[in-house]
């Protein structure tokens, strides 16, 4: 039995604590045994220290954990005493954690799978206040940066909301400090460094712009640095996402090199087809700004994405796709953006796809398919009520209702590809049992 090998001290040793674990989750794990006067995160070594006010606190708490074993967030975790008998400021600073509140944070970026840059850190802080300075630089530890509020109350409640959280949907995790710093020096305003109370500061290479440059970012995709409207988030969101969803690598045959957001869709049926119907299909890809029918060739519209990349994937999953009994055509637009009367705008529809859970969203971008998938379906909603909801478009091969996440969702197979298509474009964001439902592609062959 370990206690008696051991010296019993306040101090508890936390092994196999993953960036995914909170100084909070932590807490929630000990407060329960007493009062927890320190912690000492060690994220280098994926470890932590905590200190309780007294030894009977810190041995209760352990000999709970011997026989029920500590997890957090799915983790298992493993505790013992320390060697240490007090955490003292010294082994505090050496971690570089201040517990003195200070108006300066520094922030390390876990697990980044996009670089960031001084707006996107901007972003994410200056909801919690007046952000004066930025600084990003690149150490041992991973990426770090500096960031320096007006007030220190700023500080305090931005490392209180943020701490832990992810910027991007699953990657770039913040790990929050403060720093000991008085005050940020700033030389240049570029992608590194930025003082929002000084716009006039060179930005230090002659001649380079100072926007930062995300045509260079990583050279995966060439995303357009020009002052293009994107739809929804930033276009490093979309860039974060799109990495975190292709684990870096491309799907076969999409460059990401693409910068033309604007498609022409031509061999429509001018008789079946509308803004909505075009937004349905074509929202599968990307987030739409806005769409346009050609009064002068009803069966030709053009329809701006996002940014490039989303129009990369329209043009590629739906060359030579099957709706309303004719072949799309889909191309490249010469026009950057689409203006003029007749224009149809998506910029701020809720319906747009990519602005929540983008990097799941591309990860199920496919050419139609047989099958199609639905979701936010009424609770109490049964097969019948699908198939008659449906079955107008084509002839219905079979069906499967099941719960994910205690959510009612559904596959239907119709028999051809063009039948699903025309589900998908008539019903998709139409109202079942009170419910506006969601319908994409699915990938299954067979349900």
């Amino acid at each position: 039995f370990f206690f008696e090998m051991a010296e019993s001290s306040k101090v508890i040793h936390v092994r196999n604590v993953g960036h995914e674990i909170s100084e909070n989750d932590l807490l929630q794990l000990f407060q329960p045994f007493g009062v927890i006067t320190k912690l000492v995160m060690l994220r280098a070594k994926n470890q932590a220290l905590l200190q309780m006010q007294d030894v009977p606190s810190a041995v209760n708490a352990l000999q709970f954990y011997t026989n029920v074993q500590p997890s957090i967030r799915g983790r298992n975790v493993y505790v013992q005493f320390s060697s240490h008998q007090e955490l003292t400021t010294m082994e505090q600073n050496t971690q570089g954690r201040e517990d003195e509140p200070n108006r300066i944070l520094l922030v390390t970026i876990h697990h980044m799978l996009y670089p960031i840059t001084v707006e996107v850190l901007h972003q994410v802080f200056s909801p919690h206040g007046f952000v004066e300075k930025v600084v990003t630089f690149q150490k041992s530890a991973g990426f770090q940066a500096l960031i320096q509020f007006q007030l220190r109350q700023s500080a305090i409640a931005a490392r209180n909301s943020l701490q832990g959280r992810n910027i991007y949907d699953g990657c770039c995790q913040l790990d929050i400090q403060f720093s000991n710093l008085d005050e940020l020096q700033v030389n240049y305003n570029n992608e590194r460094s930025r003082d929002f109370t000084n716009p006039s500061l060179p930005s230090e290479q002659k001649g380079r712009p100072s926007q930062p440059g995300y045509g260079d970012a990583g050279s995966m995709y060439s995303l357009q640095g020009s002052g293009a409207r994107t739809v929804g988030f930033p276009q490093m969101g979309n860039a974060a996402a799109i990495a975190s969803a292709f684990g870096g690598g491309l799907p076969p045959g999409i460059s990401g090199t693409n910068e033309r957001c604007t498609v022409l869709v031509s061999n429509l049926n001018p008789d079946r087809i509308d803004e909505d119907k075009l937004f349905n299909l074509l929202s599968l890809y990307g987030n739409i700004a806005r769409i346009k029918l050609l009064r002068n060739k009803p069966d030709h519209a053009l329809v701006q994405m996002g940014d490039g990349f989303q129009a990369e994937l329209a043009v590629h999953f739906l060359k030579g796709a099957m709706l309303f009994e004719k072949r799309l055509e889909v191309n490249y637009s010469k026009h950057p953006q689409i203006t003029g009367a007749d224009t149809r705008e998506y910029l701020n529809s809720s319906l747009n796809r990519f602005n929540r859970n983008a990097a799941k969203n591309y990860r199920y971008c496919c050419s139609p398919t047989k099958m199609i998938h639905l979701s936010t379906l009424p609770q109490d909603v049964t097969e019948e009520e699908i198939v008659a909801h449906l079955d107008e478009h084509g002839t219905i091969i079979s069906t499967k209702l099941f719960d994910m996440n205690g959510k009612k969702q559904a596959l239907v197979q119709f028999e051809s590809e063009e039948q699903a298509t025309g589900a998908l474009v008539c019903k998709h964001a139409s109202s079942l049992g009170g419910s506006v439902i969601r319908i994409s592609f699915s990938q299954l062959q067979t349900i």
